[in-house]
């Protein structure tokens, strides 16, 4: 049924790895590209839209600086950034030129999806490319940004975007036909995954015995979680080889290639895909076993009388984890009181904030519009 509905998807999100537009550091790949971007051109033939997520920069800047190794200082891996996304622009500009399609640059931060405004922006930004036929081409801007804003990798940027165009179908290519129990290349019996559910436990154990090469960030761990953000839209999700001839008509075809990642719930309205997506929280809400239940169980607001800790300092309106008292994220949301306001009302029912407070802006330290589940 899943790969039905592949062949049903009419907006896809494809995300090109390091390793296959570099050609394992040996500089662009201009024919595996131009390959890659035919296949893109057959699919708009098709009717759907795509929008490509294309690491490479760092990659190819380091092929045209002479650097070997992938440079951990960061100022440097801006600098190779910088300039490598001049050839990776120039490449897929020339190759759609030839297929008389359009191409834009986006380059994105994590402020700017954090953000709501902006990401509204980048939505309808996206939105309208793809109306006016246009290859959106994006990948995060990695000369401005700073560690503590980065999205880490190309992975988790496509599932985010995935979620921002509200794509059926994220499909990222690598250098490996898909997942396995475990390395093959540790264990020639590990058994192939077809198939898996977004946010199963099992999964990413499997993922993070894979690692990740010399030049991307990235790994099948990466790709797994990319998929559980993807999913959260309702969004099926591929890892599949890019060296596979013609394997993006053969997944529209709904041929049965590489993993296929299917949501395990229903998707998120657009607000809370926002909530959930974002990676820089402002502060934590520690709660009692009582308000944990009610959250799981009704999706209700959390009111102050279920906080036994506040941590951070956090405005109102910023983003917050609310946690268990084990630690573990239960969900986040909106806040409604500054982190100084919590702490005064913390454990107190709602009547009596304005006794402790002077006044009462909501009755709800987050509201359940406001309030996003993040258990698996």
């Amino acid at each position: 049924m899943a790969r039905e509905q592949v062949t049903k998807a009419r907006r896809w999100v494809v995300k090109v790895g390091s390793s296959l537009l570099t050609n394992d550091g040996a500089g662009l790949d201009l024919e595996l590209m131009a390959l890659w971007v035919e296949q893109i051109q057959r699919l708009r033939e098709r009717g759907i839209e795509v929008v490509l997520v294309s690491s490479g920069a760092v990659s190819e800047g380091m092929k045209r600086l002479g650097w070997r190794e992938r440079p951990h200082a960061l100022y440097e891996q801006q600098a190779a950034a910088a300039v490598g996304q001049m050839g990776v622009v120039q490449a897929y500009e020339t190759c759609f030129q030839r297929h008389g399609l359009h191409t834009a640059q986006i380059l994105l931060t994590h402020d700017d999806l954090a953000d709501r405004q902006r990401y509204l922006n980048a939505r309808s930004t996206l939105r309208t490319l793809l109306a006016l036929n246009v290859i959106p081409v994006v990948n995060e801007n990695d000369t401005v940004a700073v560690e503590e804003i980065r999205f880490g990798d190309n992975d988790t940027l496509a599932g985010l975007v995935t979620n921002l165009v509200e794509a059926e179908l994220l499909v990222m290519l690598t250098d490996q036909e898909g997942m396995y129990e475990s390395d093959p290349r540790n264990n020639s019996a590990a058994r192939f995954i077809h198939e898996a559910q977004a946010g199963d436990p099992a999964l990413e154990e499997m993922a993070a015995g894979g690692g990740s090469g010399r030049l991307g960030r990235g790994g099948m761990l990466t790709k797994v979680r990319a998929a559980e953000r993807a999913a959260r839209s309702g969004a099926l999700s591929i890892i599949a080889s890019g060296r596979e001839p013609d394997v993006l008509a053969q997944i529209a075809d709904g041929r049965a290639l590489g993993t296929m990642i299917v949501p395990a719930a229903e998707p998120l309205m657009a607000r809370k895909r926002w909530l959930a997506s974002q990676l820089n929280l402002s502060g934590r809400l520690v709660l009692d076993e009582g308000a944990v239940s009610v959250l799981k169980v009704s999706g209700s607001s959390l009111l102050a009388v279920g906080v036994v800790a506040v941590e951070g300092e956090f405005q109102r309106g910023d983003v917050v984890a609310c946690v268990d008292q084990a630690g573990e994220e239960v969900a986040r949301g909106l806040v409604n009181y500054t982190a100084q306001e919590a702490r005064k009302i913390q454990g107190c029912a709602s009547e009596q904030i304005e006794t402790l407070l002077g006044y009462v802006d909501e009755a709800e330290l987050i509201h359940r519009d406001n309030l996003v589940l993040m258990g698996k």
